[in-house]
């Protein structure tokens, strides 16, 4: 391609776009298919599937733990006949498929295989990628199911074996994207995204499976995916930089001399956590804004984008409201000219002073964390997470200060009726209650019908191989033909490597009580004072419970009000994720507390409620206040309150001091 003139023209020619996808999957594999078959008749260039949360933590749909959970963030599959459906009628060795799934990404990646094999393509051809980072799964999404040690070989085991057999393929996408959705200021997800990627090229590096010769094209697969935010410029710049900083460890860290193999390849998916649940008509503009700083800048132009829709702040999105996220993308690809210039901020001081700052930072970071002993020394010590925490925190003090403005939410509030929220429609999309159901009957029906022994001995071969240290995608793919489930894998990988509980970061932050807002100071020393007199009346310090039933991994909702409630002088008994309702009501009468708050964020708010009220009743402790936080559409909302809830709280309630208000008034009113 030619040089522009000073004059700027355009080329004779347009750069090719980059691929266009829409992060999607629901209920069952069969609707799923469909909404493949419908996205990529409207222009879609690649796939990217949602599992649901029993897949991604590695449990089959039948699982106690997966009750409520099924197909509601996305697809369960629970086999390679599931996988088949989910991909009938792909030819799966000419499409581009991005699997997010981590901790079971061997197992998802070798039902994808046996798909591909059968359909009669041969692994060589596949192209994509899994979504393989274990280590934002402690900080952010928390579907992680082992020990961070152990889940790095995994990760090496897929990055080695796709070297070798699937040379296409992008064998992990380290991910900052979960680390900004949980807080992370832009120099913690460069920081952290690189020192991951670290982590595993070191333990890659280290491997007896390697042949060295063969290590800077392991380098040249390793692919990150990213978030983009409103802060344009900033957000821009963090793309320079993350590219600056990727070039330099390739060369120096690494001795990586090919320039080819050195290149940052990212994929994004925009900010979900700027979109609002007030005015959701502007976050059109919010999502069109976040991507215009990953597709401007040529030199760090994104490899694949994904966008998500107006409304997921309300629910999940319907296949129109996909369309309009897709449509963005092509009018951004087709119709502008963006595609037709060279790098429009070349020689820009201002991006070069903040591309060098931001650069000096995460390198101070990185250097911080590799001396602790490198991620997997700063996951389990809990100051990955620790620092998360308290960037949230700041940025929620921000918002509620008028520090950092939304419009819609803490500025500009007035507004007319919203033509999208009309009653008569749905605006989102509302999950089939007997999908569920229908995909145990399924699982079933495969269990019954296939070679019991075949699988026993695949299992077998599967735990030999883990025990000996050997690479586990082979076997893994042994167990995809012989017919054995996601759970039945995963279970085997628990016994062996054990199941982890990550460090909540609740414990040490104290951030709060560091404000410079002088509003924000005298509300919090307001609620102290009330908390001080609910103290001396109820001869205790007021305790609150935060639970996070069911397998929804995202606790940034519940580590704020846990950290909000300890900072204000609550007791605050919060043990982390994935707990059972059971689970919940018991520690809540072991704790004598006084309050329970729940937080669901994946949709199945209903289910679960339901199931901790029936356990609190056959513990004789309903009469304790339970609050409820999470995406929960008006209608369920009014549901919760009608069953006994006293309180639903969702993206509006911004304010947790106003929550912490809230609680205590709840408390007293329990008491009298």
């Amino acid at each position: 391609m030619k040089k522009n003139n000073k004059n700027n023209p355009p080329n004779h020619g347009h750069d090719l776009p980059w691929m266009i996808r829409t992060y999607s999957g629901h209920s069952s594999a069969k609707e799923s298919n469909k909404l493949y078959k419908m996205n990529l008749a409207k222009g879609q260039t690649g796939l990217s599937v949602a599992f649901d949360l029993p897949t991604q933590t590695g449990y089959d749909s039948d699982h106690p733990l997966s009750k409520g959970e099924v197909g509601k963030v996305g697809v369960p599959i629970s086999h390679l006949g599931d996988m088949m459906t989910l991909f009938q009628g792909l030819p799966l060795g000419k499409m581009n498929t991005s699997m997010t799934i981590n901790a079971p990404a061997p197992w998802l990646l070798a039902l994808y295989i046996a798909t591909a094999e059968k359909q009669g393509f041969s692994r060589k051809n596949l192209s994509g990628t899994t979504q393989n980072d274990l280590i934002k799964e402690y900080l952010s999404r928390g579907t992680y199911i082992f020990p961070p040690k152990p889940s790095l070989k995994i990760t090496s085991d897929v990055v080695i074996f796709t070297a070798k057999e699937i040379p296409k393929w992008n064998p992990t996408n380290i991910c900052s994207y979960h680390l900004q959705e949980a807080g992370a200021t832009p120099v913690q997800e460069l920081s952290f995204a690189l020192a991951t990627a670290c982590s595993v090229l070191d333990e890659i590096s280290n491997s007896k499976q390697l042949r060295k010769e063969n290590f800077p094209k392991i380098v040249g697969r390793i692919s990150f995916f990213v978030n983009a935010g409103m802060k344009f410029i900033t957000e821009l710049c963090k793309m320079h930089a993350f590219t600056d900083l990727w070039d330099e460890i390739c060369r120096k860290r690494y001795k990586v001399k090919e320039s080819n193999f050195r290149r940052f390849r990212y994929g994004v998916q925009v900010n979900s956590l700027g979109l609002t649940e007030q005015q959701p008509e502007n976050n059109v503009y919010r999502i069109l804004i976040e991507m215009l700083s990953v597709v401007l800048s040529k030199r760090t132009r994104a490899r694949a984008i994904q966008l998500p829709a107006w409304n997921e702040a309300l629910g999940l999105p319907r296949p129109w409201d996909q369309q309009w996220s897709l449509r963005l993308q092509q009018i951004m690809a087709l119709e502008t000219d963006i595609l037709e210039y060279e790098d429009v901020f070349q020689g820009s001081e201002v991006i070069k002073e903040k591309v060098d700052s931001l650069r000096k930072q995460a390198s101070e970071e990185i250097k911080n964390i590799m001396r602790m002993g490198g991620i997997v020394s700063a996951v389990e010590t809990g100051y990955l997470k620790q620092k998360l925490v308290e960037s949230s925190s700041r940025r929620l003090a921000n918002i509620k200060s008028g520090k950092q403005k939304i419009v819609g939410v803490n500025c500009f509030t007035e507004t007319f009726p919203s033509p999208l929220l009309e009653k008569k429609q749905r605006n989102f999309l509302m999950p089939d209650k007997k999908a569920e159901e229908e995909q145990i009957r399924r699982l079933n029906s495969w269990k019954k019908s296939r070679n019991q022994k075949l699988v026993s001995k695949a299992l077998e071969k599967l735990s030999s191989d883990i025990s000996e240290e050997k690479n586990i995608m082979p076997s893994s793919i042994e167990c995809a033909y012989a017919g054995v489930t996601t759970g039945e894998w995963a279970d085997v990988m628990r016994k062996i490597f054990g199941e982890y509980r990550a460090p909540t970061g609740v414990g040490k932050t104290t951030s709060l009580g560091k404000t410079n807002n002088t509003s924000e100071a005298d509300d919090l020393k307001m609620l102290r004072k009330r908390i001080e007199l609910l103290s001396k009346k109820i001869k205790r310090r007021p305790k609150i419970l935060v639970g996070k039933p069911g397998l929804d991994g995202h606790s940034t909702g519940a580590e704020q009000i846990a950290t909000h409630a300890k900072e204000c002088g609550f007791e605050v008994v919060y043990e982390g994720i994935r707990l059972t309702p059971n689970q919940i009501a018991n520690t809540a009468l072991e704790e004598s507390v006084h309050v329970i708050g729940l937080s669901v964020l994946s949709g199945s708010h209903m289910k679960m409620v339901d199931e901790v009220i029936k356990c609190m009743k056959k513990m004789k402790i309903e009469k304790i206040p339970l609050v409820v936080g999470g995406i929960i559409p008006k209608a369920d909302e009014l549901k919760l309150i009608r069953s006994g809830v006293s309180a639903v709280y969702t993206p509006k309630d911004f304010s947790v001091l106003k929550i912490m208000d809230d609680i205590i008034n709840i408390i007293q009113k329990n008491q009298k």
